[in-house]
């Protein structure tokens, strides 16, 4: 496996941190999880298998959590140099945000406790690694396997619906829709 998009789980810890702090809300230890562990799986499926970052995420009977966050961060938000996130990931965490972030963390837990990287990790025994494969085959089949699963795969959002296309501006500040540019091509 090649290197990952961030170089440690706390750069997107303290994104998701930060932006709850920027909309104004209070981000709870076990939604941030949460939100983890989604980023981790759809930036894997939009980014062919690659990891977003160095994490591990375990099932508990709480839900899924990545230990080192889970430890680091239990008594606040720890003093840690934390590098810049570059464009790509950044996106992506603001899709998962923009996707998930609204949803309490009951509601989080519970959908991803139906979901079967976390169910099946559970299932060998609480405590279990869940694993990254998984994770990405799950959630890049749906929209494509809802025969299989109906009431889980429309619990999950396909990875095309959770990202977000980046807004444009022009000159004077307005959104515009902006297409790529292809030549025609000559016959």
């Amino acid at each position: 496996m090649g290197p990952t998009a961030v170089e440690s789980c706390f750069e997107v810890a303290c994104w998701f941190l930060d932006r709850a702090q920027d909309d104004g809300e209070y981000l709870q230890p076990q939604k941030l999880h949460r939100l983890m562990f989604l980023a981790q799986g759809y930036f894997g499926v939009l980014q062919s298998g690659a990891k977003l970052m160095p994490a591990t995420f375990i099932a508990t009977e709480d839900g899924p959590i990545e230990p080192t966050i889970f430890r680091a961060f239990a008594r606040g938000r720890p003093a840690v140099e934390l590098k810049p996130v570059d464009e790509l990931p950044r996106h992506i965490l603001d899709s998962i945000w923009r996707q998930f972030g609204a949803h309490s963390t009951d509601h989080l837990t519970k959908l991803i406790k139906r979901h079967p990287p976390y169910a099946d990790a559970f299932s060998v025994e609480p405590g279990s690694e869940i694993v990254f494969e998984a994770m990405v085959d799950f959630y890049g089949t749906q929209g494509l396997t809802r025969k299989q699963t109906p009431m889980v795969a429309s619990d999950a959002p396909a990875a095309g619906k959770v990202l977000r296309p980046k807004v444009m501006r022009n000159a004077t500040g307005k959104p515009v829709t902006a297409h790529r540019w292809t030549p025609k091509r000559v016959e």
